[in-house]
């Protein structure tokens, strides 16, 4: 017999033999709550609800009926006990159960349990939810959380989860701890899936780390802990404070960090969509097991320093990375410092935290236990060497040069199974590199929701914040550059003189750079006359000196500087006060004081300028430095350089001839600085300080170097096979001399590189295109002389940038934004657009975040455009009230060809909305609905299309439920259309000549 799913011994009922488990709960019902309540805590009667929670027989609304705060102990449970007994024979069993488990050893003489009156097999419930899981786990979620109930509010409140006022609510003096979880979990479950899904997840590493732990403290002495303490403690000192943007110690991480847009670099089946910080060490999206260093790639100023200093202080407050007993972080700028040859050991402690005693067993236990630890480089890019395998170096004792020590710690060789974190920019990332990763993530910049959040949390006063984020919602230029973090920084520091200028507003990078600058002399002299063209002039001396620092750290790669380095240069105590040096912290104790630039942009940015306006280089420096070569020999021959050596290791290492030009990503910035320095809008800036021959100059070798670089590019285009259109796949540099171009601001540049270039199709894809990029690809390829279909899949454009792109869409024939993070809002002011421009025929949009809400925009276009060829938007959110949008607009569009709405939600409405406005269509050709949840219904009304309609060929159905009254329609419908080639279903092409019945 089976009772609500319970398999139940037939003996327990109508053979008279043995009382009824219901009966023998109601004769006992006064010794069972004497057994429940005469403790006087309500622990016993708490345990045995969260048992019958988690099982399924008390329903959310019975767990509240009995749980009533403030009523007394004895009415709670004669409620659980009525609640039980009225559910019948199944429930009473249960709860017999339940308290035998409960109180096993305080079962009282007289007081009886029925034997084996139910199978002991164990009941399968359905887990579909981490909320359902918060239920079905809870009696153990209750067992553990109790004795981590502050640390668990901790990392909710961290992460956003919870508010202060949540956690105040659990964490009140009358709840025992058991009680603190019990709450806990109903607030969770309150929450959503997301804090369910979190919470469990920081259970699960709480028990690893926590096992571990129990099982190493045996072994490990108190000197391990006392070390581990002090790198905690060491690690929250330097993390505290945001130390990326200048060092300012008044803006806390907690108070500003905001999350960057994370992506892995390889699609997983199991993701869709962003990543969270949690997951960059997780397993998610693991491509090679054996290996055990994760790169994190983003452009300049994408926050990726930021991002290590959040995970450095998650973990020092034991907020994340709870399986790391040992954390050391490096920086790659400090280690390029580093001349001497080091072992392993003398690395680790002397670039990290020194231990205080016992420093052989520490280093010990870190050589045995290589799962428990966690290394993080950042700035591989920044290193004088570009990552090799070639030297293998398998012991820790031995000395090697520090470069060495990294990549084979990387590659696995030094210390295999210790978890690396490695952050660079995508142009240094090397083939070699990537097969010793195993995994990528791809960190984005902000999204528009992220802009917004970091603009409200620096300006504490929220009017002035709402202000900032209206202006720059009116000026989109110059929110396309927020999507940078840096750059967001920069804006929200300097307001006051970027928004609200009008025409004058500013409109590049360049622009930008110049307003933080005058922006710094402005504060540190707040009563000097610091105009535009004045700041220039007064301190063009210091200017000069930091930029004459500032080059020669970018051509030999350094980017720490120590006291006697500034000598040279002639840095004084003044140029310092200045703001743009900041000391450069460090964990070790041993480091002499350094400094470095507030921000590596800002090293290029100074570099620019003294390309623009120092007398003392050679005329060869501009077209070697967008040559990107020979640039080191330029500045050693320069009797400036020649004197200015920061130290004579350094030059030598950058000359040797295994040094690679790692310092690219760097040198093309500089040169992108230096390209709108020069343009005319800036022009002005320089003539009190530079004849006006020699800028004159300058800016004609800067265009003749632009002009000849996109000639390279074009003369690599490869012919078209014969039958099809020339395409050009562009190349990372393709994108940076489109930058440089656009800094300059100059029409005539960008129409004599466009005029050169014949191309049909123009693709970009994985090229980190964003918003900035989209702004500067718009200002040239509006100069095309041909109409051409521009491919930018897999990039970071999103709303932002689909808005920059507008300019140049009447020269798109066809449009590809897959996988761009794409929304409505985008799509509105895209489609708007789009309307007005005669030659564009073609839209591709798979794998964005686009919902019913844009149908009715793609439904205006079919209606509008009786041109229109191929709409495409796989993998999407629309529903079947989209697709019925969509239908109206094929009613009466004569156009279409191609039509693909595969991994969308449409259903059997949708499909049969489809099939009603396309069954008298003569244009579509091509349709696919792969994966709408699309049943029998849905196929008979697309039947009718293939049995009507005279132009379709071709018709997916794959992945859908369709059953064999479906297939039996759609093939009798091919016996009545010729013209229909193939239907896909089930991976299973069906011919029209011999149809198979499945």
């Amino acid at each position: 017999m089976c009772v609500a799913g319970v398999q139940v011994k037939p003996s327990l009922y109508g053979n008279g033999k043995s009382m009824r488990v219901q009966d023998l709960v109601l004769n006992q019902r006064t010794e069972i709550l004497r057994v429940l309540c005469s403790s006087g805590s309500a622990e016993p009667v708490e345990h045995v609800t969260d048992i019958l929670l988690s099982q399924g027989e008390l329903t959310w609304e019975d767990y509240q009926s009995i749980h009533v705060s403030g009523r007394p102990l004895y009415t709670n449970a004669r409620q659980l006990l009525d609640v039980v007994y009225l559910k019948g024979e199944s429930s009473c069993g249960l709860f017999l159960e339940a308290l035998k488990q409960v109180l096993p050893e305080e079962q009282p003489a007289g007081f009886s349990f029925p034997d084996h009156w139910w199978d002991p097999e164990v009941r399968e419930e359905c887990q579909n939810t981490f909320c359902q899981t918060l239920l079905t786990q809870r009696p153990s979620l209750v067992s553990t959380l109790q004795h981590c109930v502050d640390g668990a509010l901790e990392a909710l409140l961290t992460s956003a989860h919870f508010t202060s006022a949540d956690c105040e609510g659990i964490r009140l003096p009358l709840r025992t701890p058991s009680q603190q979880a019990r709450c806990l979990l109903d607030h969770v479950r309150a929450k959503g899936e997301a804090a369910a899904k979190f919470l469990l997840e920081y259970i699960q590493q709480g028990e690893e780390s926590g096992s571990i732990l129990n099982k190493k403290t045996q072994t490990v002495s108190r000197e391990f802990l006392k070390f581990q303490k002090k790198l905690r403690s060491s690690l929250s000192a330097q993390s505290c404070f945001l130390s990326t943007y200048g060092g300012t110690s008044h803006m806390s991480l907690d108070d500003i960090y905001t999350d960057g847009q994370l992506e892995l670099a390889e699609a997983c089946p199991d993701v869709h969509g962003p990543i969270g910080l949690k997951d960059i060490t997780g397993e998610v999206g693991m491509i090679n097991e054996e290996a055990d260093t994760v790169l994190v790639s983003g452009e300049a100023g994408s926050g990726k320093s930021t991002l290590l200093q959040r995970l450095h202080l998650l973990w020092a407050r034991e907020a994340a990375l709870l399986e790391y007993l040992l954390l050391f972080p490096f920086s790659c700028r400090r280690l390029n410092t580093e001349l001497s040859e080091l072992s392993f050991k003398e690395l680790l402690f002397q670039h990290c935290c020194w231990p205080d005693r016992d420093q052989d067993e520490i280093f010990d236990f870190i050589q045995d236990h290589p799962h428990l630890i966690l290394f993080t480089f950042d700035g591989l890019d920044e290193l004088k060497q570009s990552f090799s395998d070639e030297h293998r170096l398998c012991c820790p004792t031995q000395r090697a040069p520090v470069h060495v020590l990294l990549f084979n710690l990387i590659q696995g060789s030094l210390l295999k199974g210790v978890r690396k974190v490695v952050t660079s920019r995508p142009s240094a990332v090397t083939p070699v590199l990537k097969k010793n990763l195993c995994k990528e993530v791809l960190l984005k910049g902000f999204s528009p929701s992220g802009i917004d959040c970091f603009v409200r949390k620096h300006h504490s006063d929220p009017t002035v914040a709402a202000k900032v984020l209206q202006s720059l919602h009116t000026n989109t230029t110059l929110l396309g550059l927020c999507h940078s973090p840096v750059l967001c920084w920069i804006v929200s520091c300097c307001h006051k003189e970027l928004l609200g200028c009008g025409e004058g507003s500013p409109q590049t990078i360049t622009d930008v750079y110049l307003t933080i600058v005058e922006h710094f002399f402005q504060h540190h002299s707040p009563l000097r006359s610091t105009g535009k063209i004045s700041w220039h002039r007064e301190y063009l001396d210091p200017v000069l000196r930091l930029g004459q620092l500032a080059f020669k750290g970018i051509v030999s790669t350094c980017y720490i500087f120590s006291d006697k380095d500034l000598d040279p240069c002639a840095i004084t105590k003044e140029d310092l006060s200045l703001g743009f040096l900041i000391q450069s912290k460090d964990l070790s104790v041993f480091r002499s004081k350094c400094y470095e630039f507030l921000h590596v942009t800002m090293q290029c940015f100074f570099a620019a300028v003294y390309v623009v306006v120092s007398k003392d280089l050679d005329r060869s420096t501009i077209p070697k430095l967008f040559e990107l070569k020979n640039l080191k020999e330029t500045s050693l021959r320069t009797a400036c350089f020649s004197a200015c050596l920061l130290y004579q290791q350094v030059d030598e290492c950058s000359l040797d001839k295994d040094a690679t030009a790692v310092e690219t990503p760097n040198l093309q910035m500089t040169a992108t600085f230096a390209s709108g320095l020069l343009s005319q809008r800036h022009r002005s800036l320089w003539l009190h300080c530079c004849p006006a021959t020699a800028i004159d100059r300058k800016t004609r070798q800067v265009s003749k170097c632009l002009s000849k670089g996109m000639q390279k590019h074009f003369k690599s285009i490869p012919q078209p096979v014969a039958g099809e259109k020339k395409s050009m796949h562009a190349m990372p540099g393709f994108v940076w001399l489109i930058k440089c171009i656009y800094e300059m601001q100059e029409c005539s540049i960008a129409k004599d590189a466009m005029s050169k270039l014949e191309v049909d199709h123009l693709k970009l894809t994985y090229c980190n295109i964003g918003p900035v990029e989209c702004t500067a690809l718009a200002f040239v390829l509006q100069h095309l002389n041909n109409p051409v279909g521009l491919q930018l899949d897999n990039n970071t454009v999103g709303d932002v940038g689909v808005e920059q792109l507008l300019p140049c869409m009447h020269i798109c024939h066809s449009l590809y934004l897959r996988n761009n993070n794409i929304t409505d809002e985008g799509i509105h002011k895209l489609i708007a657009k789009s309307i007005q421009c005669d030659n564009f025929h073609k839209i591709a949009l798979f794998n964005n975040r686009l919902t019913d809400a844009c149908t009715q925009d793609f439904s205006l276009l079919l209606k509008t455009k009786q041109d229109f060829i191929s709409l495409r938007l796989g993998n999407n959110n629309i529903t079947a009230e989209g697709a019925k949008q969509l239908a109206e607009g094929l009613r009466v569009n004569k156009s279409l060809k191609f039509l693909g709405l595969w991994g969308n939600s449409i259903g059997d409405a949708g499909a049969e909305a489809l099939a009603s406005a396309l069954e008298g269509n003569t244009t579509l050709v091509w349709l696919s609905l792969v994966g709408n949840g699309i049943g029998s219904a849905g196929a008979c009304a697309l039947s009718k299309v293939v049995k009507n309609n005279v132009s379709l060929e071709e018709l997916w159905l794959t992945e859908n439920c369709i059953t064999r009254m479906g297939v039996e329609c759609l093939i009798e419908a091919l016996q009545h259309n010729a013209n229909v080639k193939s239907i896909w279903y089930v991976h299973t092409i069906r011919n029209i000549n011999c149809p198979v019945l499945l």
